[in-house]
């Protein structure tokens, strides 16, 4: 129910992209794909990165946790114009290698689906065999504003190239000024939609307070039913963003696997169609991302072993 309420907010996000297409047809001719084309294709990679988004939600919020409440909202405006520069930087880097270094895009797709499973495998592994070790609360000295903003930042950074990857991917074969649309489009609605929503997580709380406030018996009962529901949102942010890195991680690597996925249709139900079909393929590519997380994970962990032996 989730990971369906995420995607169907990606969802009413992507469709401004088909506004953007019925305004504009009329005023752009002769372009070598339509902006219907570009408004299904806008719509597909903001799909396929929802696994990044469900993460990125969850991380900013969490790191905006700690700062004064009257400082929330600054610190998620400083960190959203630090996000809008990371793809100021990124998307001409994207197009550039699409352009003059096009066989670069699917090593960098499998490395970022590689990357999407080696977190989501650290989370599973620190939440099951980590849990508790952390340094008891006042043990470490609490970050001031700036160092949250700049390690919001650089955390935004990564998720943004992987966000920017994945959707290059999915337009890598279209004309140049195709992509140069869906690209700037995406990086624009995604920030606007992540920190627009981290801004509301972060004041729920103070929502919930308001309207607990209130003489109506309603407005009291909904402002409680908040404060319950604020602190689990978290949580679930997590849960959701977590299984999604390993579904879209699974994904991009059986994708780059050459006659993988035709393999998989021929063997699933119905030759890949039908709703067994489509859930046997998520369950695939789940178990895809969470082999190949934890493998990666082993890896580090024994080249790290050996760095401290030597």
């Amino acid at each position: 129910m989730a990971a369906g309420s995420l995607l169907a907010l990606l969802d009413d996000i992507a469709s401004v992209l088909d506004d953007v297409a019925l305004m504009s047809k009329t005023a752009v001719k002769g372009s070598a794909a339509t902006f219907d084309d570009v408004a299904v294709l806008g719509k597909t990679a903001m799909k396929k990165t929802s696994g990044v988004l469900g993460d990125d939600l969850a991380l900013n919020a969490q790191q905006v946790t700690g700062v004064n409440p009257d400082r929330e909202l600054p610190v998620v405006w400083a960190v959203a114009k630090g996000s809008m520069l990371n793809k100021v930087i990124l998307v001409p880097a994207a197009l550039l290698i699409s352009y003059f270094a096009p066989w670069l895009i699917l090593p960098l797709l499998m490395l970022g689906g590689a990357f999407l499973s080696f977190e989501g495998a650290e989370k599973v592994i620190h939440t099951f065999f980590h849990k508790g070790k952390e340094k008891p609360a006042g043990q470490a000295a609490p970050l001031d504003e700036k160092t949250k903003i700049s390690g919001a930042v650089r955390t935004d950074f990564i998720l943004s190239a992987e966000i920017i990857v994945i959707s290059l991917g999915v337009v890598s074969s279209e004309p140049i000024m195709t992509q140069v649309i869906i690209l700037s489009v995406i990086a624009v609605l995604i920030t606007v939609f992540v920190y627009g929503l981290v801004a509301g997580i972060v004041k729920l709380d103070d929502l919930g307070l308001y309207l607990s406030g209130l003489g109506s018996n309603v407005a009291k009962k909904m402002g409680q039913g908040i404060l319950w529901l604020a602190p689990y949102l978290m949580k679930l942010l997590s849960i959701v963003g977590t299984i999604a890195m390993f579904l879209v991680g699974g994904s991009i690597i059986l994708h780059g696997i050459p006659g993988a996925e035709h393999w998989l249709e021929s063997v699933l139900p119905g030759n890949g169609a039908g709703m067994l079909a489509a859930i046997l393929t998520l369950l695939v590519h789940f178990v895809i991302g969470l082999i190949v997380g934890l493998v990666i994970v082993a890896v580090v962990s024994l080249f790290h072993k050996k760095e401290h032996v030597a």
